[in-house]
């Protein structure tokens, strides 16, 4: 055994090169104020022409583009989705409390991504959309997920906060959806400046309604008043000197006919995108350089007993975003495995502790039971290693033979 080294998990998933930062400083020296859309508008440009999505609506985060989702669904009280437990709280966190029901779905023990018959079981009348979620950057049964949704109506959103570079038969992660959700948090592969997000969206009208509701714009429908209409206002007519400002949006020539929702202040600021928008233009070398090191953690983990690695469907692009591995030997507790690779210095984050089990969703009827696989593969079998552009080769071979050293140790414990 080599002598310990640390291998962290990385505060920055794709680092900050000079490009970058001179995006940066040209954007926040043009004059105008830092929010006014010119850096914005690009970033949906270059990250539709990245994807092959029609529309691209960039928000302030992946958390607020989730919300912004639900939203543009039109999801009610007494509404169902279908969701998977293993996955970061944010996918379905803005469902709590609403009155829409949240039915949790197994995984695919070798995609970790949404089980398409497990979701196929739990559809029921009441049923309105399916949440999947690409876990780790695999885009996993996807194809099977879109034609579900269209045999029964129900709308596809995809969880792409670790995909973006991952495809499906030649077609990018959150373009099978009818929305996808992407995240530019500081640990994804690309970042805007710590938090940033994007919705991937199929239907002109769904993207019109975003880019409103990111705005403060009530998610509503307004009819013209009329000719002749008496003024809501009175004696007291809209202003006419253009240099006035006032606030007053549509007040003087428009009534409210539907109004479905309120609007958010969830704009994505110039700079953050002008950020974006240059590491954008090195992704595929960010993308590249995660799958070397995925596949050396790959190739020799694969050698190890009782390892059992994730291995990417034909015809599938992994990301790379996570690196995970399953632990299935009965004789070794994946906890103890943890703690022998925290001590000899790799940063273990287990992700993500199954939703179902937190206190909020337990305190829906959900429950310890409901879902063997996804608890079978937490408590059990889920280990995930550090990956990120930062690391190093050796680092990949140092956790390889840790974990192999670790496995031994553990198997002759009595």
């Amino acid at each position: 055994m080599t002598a310990p080294r640390t291998v962290p998990q990385h505060g920055q998933g794709s680092g900050l090169t000079d490009a970058d930062l001179d995006a940066l400083r040209e954007s926040a020296r043009r004059s105008g104020h830092l929010s006014d859309g010119v850096d914005v508008a690009r970033f949906e440009a270059d990250f539709r022409r990245a994807t092959g999505a029609a529309h691209a609506v960039a928000v302030s985060s992946c958390t607020m583009a989730l919300e912004l989702a639900g939203r543009a669904l039109g999801l009610r009280p007494g509404d169902e989705v279908i969701a998977p437990s293993l996955t970061f709280q944010a996918t379905v966190s803005s469902l709590l409390g609403t009155g829409v029901r949240v039915r949790f779905a197994e995984v695919d023990p070798e995609t970790l991504c949404l089980d398409a018959d497990d979701a196929a079981r739990l559809i029921t009348p009441r049923t309105r959309a399916v949440y999947t979620v690409n876990y780790g950057g695999a885009c996993g049964d996807i194809a099977r997920l879109r034609k579900l949704a269209d045999a029964n109506g129900l709308f596809l959103v995809e969880d792409c906060a670790h995909a973006l570079g991952a495809a499906a038969d030649g077609r990018a992660a959150g373009t099978w959806g009818d929305i996808g959700c992407w995240s530019f948090h500081s640990l994804k592969n690309i970042s805007t400046l710590g938090q940033g997000g994007m919705l991937t969206v199929r239907d002109a009208g769904i993207a019109e309604r975003l880019r409103r509701m990111r705005c403060m714009e009530p998610d509503a429908d307004f009819a013209p008043t009329g000719a002749g209409s008496p003024s809501a206002f009175g004696r007291y007519a809209a202003p006419t000197d253009p240099r006035r400002v006032t606030h007053e949006k549509n007040a003087y020539t428009h009534d409210c006919a539907t109004l479905r929702g309120p609007g958010l202040n969830a704009q994505l600021s110039d700079p953050a995108a002008a950020v974006g928008r240059s590491q954008l233009a090195r992704l595929p070398e960010l993308v590249e350089r995660r799958r070397m090191l995925a596949d050396i953690l790959d190739e020799g983990l694969a050698q190890v007993p009782g390892v059992r690695t994730l291995p990417t469907p034909p015809g599938h692009d992994h990301a790379r975003h996570l690196y995970a591995f399953r632990l299935v030997r009965p004789d070794v507790r994946r906890d103890d495995l943890v703690s022998r690779l925290t001590d000899r210095g790799v940063e273990v984050v287990l992700r993500y502790f199954p939703l179902h089990l937190l206190p909020e969703w337990r305190a829906q009827g959900n429950g310890f039971g409901d879902l063997p696989v996804t608890e079978r593969i937490w408590f059990e079998e889920l280990v995930n290693l550090p990956i990120s552009p930062q690391l190093e080769a050796a680092d990949m071979r140092y956790m390889v033979e840790a974990v192999a050293r670790c496995v031994r140790e553990l198997d002759r414990t009595p």
